[in-house]
């Protein structure tokens, strides 16, 4: 699937900030068809059971396609929210140190809430997580402090992704 743009990173955020050290630092592209998607690897710090990442940072990514799902529909990343409810639903067992694919779409949007879904797949297409979100519409000002996206969202760096294969 073509890619259309790449959406900032952040410093801190344990997905996709990246300075944070501990982080996944996965990259987020907006996708021809409205969706999000992002290929990334889980390192050994991610791990609960050896081999398989910790529940909580797969439940985090899903988070996080949720809303971004959002930015690529509207190709702006000037609409925030919180999440509301995440129902996560485990298929695999996800692995570090491997690649992966992340995808999340619209379910539903209205002025005030928004409904996702997230999945995220192995290299092979085999679907390992899901997640349905659902997030209530804030201004970023409601929801850090008085923070701006200028301060948290400082980082675009363009990789020359121009494409995502997507089953």
């Amino acid at each position: 699937m073509k890619v259309v743009s790449k959406q900032k990173n952040s410093r801190m955020c344990i997905i996709c900030g990246l300075d944070n050290e501990y982080g996944v630092r996965a990259p987020f592209y907006n996708m021809e068809d409205g969706s999000v998607m992002t290929r990334f690897r889980y390192r050994a710090q991610h791990q609960s059971y050896p081999g398989r990442v910790h529940g909580g940072l797969i439940t985090a990514m899903l988070d996080e396609m949720g809303l971004r799902a959002l930015w690529a529909k509207e190709l702006s990343e000037a609409t925030f929210g919180v999440t509301m409810s995440l129902d996560t639903k485990y298929h695999k067992p996800v692995p570090y140190e491997e690649d992966l694919i992340g995808r999340g779409v619209i379910v539903k949007d209205t002025p005030k809430f928004c409904v996702t879904e997230a999945c995220i797949y192995d290299a092979d297409g085999n679907k390992l997580a899901t997640g349905t979100i659902k997030y209530i519409k804030l201004d970023v000002s409601q929801i850090a402090d008085g923070a701006t996206i200028h301060e948290e969202m400082p980082y675009l760096e363009e990789d020359g992704v121009t494409e995502i294969p997507f089953f």
